[in-house]
């Protein structure tokens, strides 16, 4: 019997996971489907960590994928070969469509745009739009035609307000089953060296090198200005990808901390309280979805796991770096996006005022118990429950038997 295949096309880190929980889902369904990949921006590292094929070449680029924040970071990405790398993906995407009987697509215009080509039956899940970024979608002139076509089967949209907007602009194929990335964040019941009774703060400063390692820099001295301010025990635990651990040495070796084993120290500074835990950040590479559940608050510099968090009712606490992703720009739109689950501190780069401010903001919010019951209702609401992953690759396998 000839297997029915579905390609997965993606342009952006967030969607290559996204795809990757469908595709996670589409295998625990038995079904068997020959699937391939084409990440459209990045190495595609969530694919090869997944063991699915790539059918194309992938690199990656000095932005990051999120030029469109920074128009300088275009040319930088042209300059690495930008318009050379998509030309051969695309020839890549146009080579394989003809042996395959689905395309699932997960981002925005670029990856419609792309699967329309194909001239195959497409889905799409419209991760980068939403109504509550500016009241009501703009999809712009092209979008809406890619989606209005009939080789379009169905719309899946990042939350429900988007697919109730997009129902009253006539999409009627556009809907909402939740959102993947809320899938597969079961704690693990691994040991994080929890302290009971006492607050967990997670800290997030993202995936991307060496962005995340200027990040954590950040966040560690947030930390310093926390525990310097407050009365109340704390303790911190980081979630890192696995490229960071071993520059923690160098981090603390440059700014004052010990690093003993994945446990961050800051000898300096003696809390003011009685409890024997002093400034420790506890920093772990595999314990993403454990530290996110145990977490009373988040501090976050990245994307995705920022909207995990507010998925699991968890209120966030933002300030800026230097980017290129994670600006005050991303910042204020994320703000936008996920509601007042997120507060974003400062408008520039972190300073030692807006650090300061930051801190005082923490033990405000883990105080504000009718905040936090908000902060509970609203990740429900932005994010909707587990569980698409499975609804969307029920879709993909009921397309293909038909």
């Amino acid at each position: 019997m000839k297997f029915k295949g579905a390609l997965f096309l993606s342009n952006g880190h967030g969607e290559d996971a996204i795809n990757c929980q469908i595709l996670s889902a589409l295998r625990a369904s038995g079904s068997n489907v020959d699937v391939a990949a084409m990440p459209i921006v990045g190495d595609g590292a969530a694919y090869a960590r997944s063991g699915v094929r790539m059918i194309g070449p992938t690199s990656k680029m000095p932005s990051g994928g999120v030029f469109y924040m920074n128009p300088i970071f275009l040319v930088k990405d042209i300059g690495a070969g930008l318009i050379a790398l998509t030309w051969q993906q695309l020839r890549a995407v146009w080579r394989h469509s003809p042996h395959c009987d689905l395309v699932v697509a997960t981002g925005d215009i670029v990856v419609a745009a792309i699967a329309h080509l194909t001239d195959r039956p497409y889905i799409i899940f419209l991760s980068a739009h939403s109504s509550y970024y500016e009241g009501r979608v703009n999809l712009g002139f092209i979008l809406p035609r890619l989606l209005s076509s009939p080789k379009c089967l169905t719309v899946f949209t990042r939350d429900a307000l988007t697919a109730a907007d997009l129902n009253r602009q006539g999409l009627k194929k556009a809907k909402f089953v939740g959102n993947p990335v809320m899938d597969n964040l079961h704690s693990t019941a691994k040991d994080l060296q929890l302290i009971p009774e006492v607050p967990t703060i997670a800290l997030l400063p993202g995936s991307r090198l060496p962005e995340a390692n200027n990040n954590l820099i950040l966040l560690l001295q947030l930390v310093k200005e926390i525990v310097t301010l407050g009365s109340q025990p704390l303790q911190f635990l980081a979630a890192l990808v696995p490229s960071l651990m071993p520059e923690l040495d160098k981090i603390a070796l440059r700014y004052g901390w010990e690093n003993h084993s994945g446990k961050l120290i800051f000898p300096d500074i003696k809390p003011n309280y009685p409890h024997k835990l002093g400034v420790e950040v506890l920093c772990y590479s595999d314990a993403f979805a454990d530290i996110l559940q145990h977490a009373n608050l988040v501090i976050g510099m990245t994307g995705t796991a920022v909207e995990q968090s507010v998925g699991l009712g968890k209120p966030v606490i933002s300030v800026s770096g230097n980017g290129p992703s994670f600006t005050y720009r991303f910042a204020e739109a994320q703000h936008r996006l996920l509601g007042e689950s997120v507060q974003v501190f400062g408008k520039q780069p972190a300073n030692h005022e807006v650090l300061k401010e930051a801190a005082l903001g923490v033990y405000r919010t883990l105080q504000d118990e009718a905040y936090l019951a908000r902060c509970a209702k609203n990740g429900l609401e932005r994010m909707g429950r587990s569980g698409a992953s499975i609804k969307i690759a029920d879709f993909v396998v009921n397309n293909l038997r038909s």
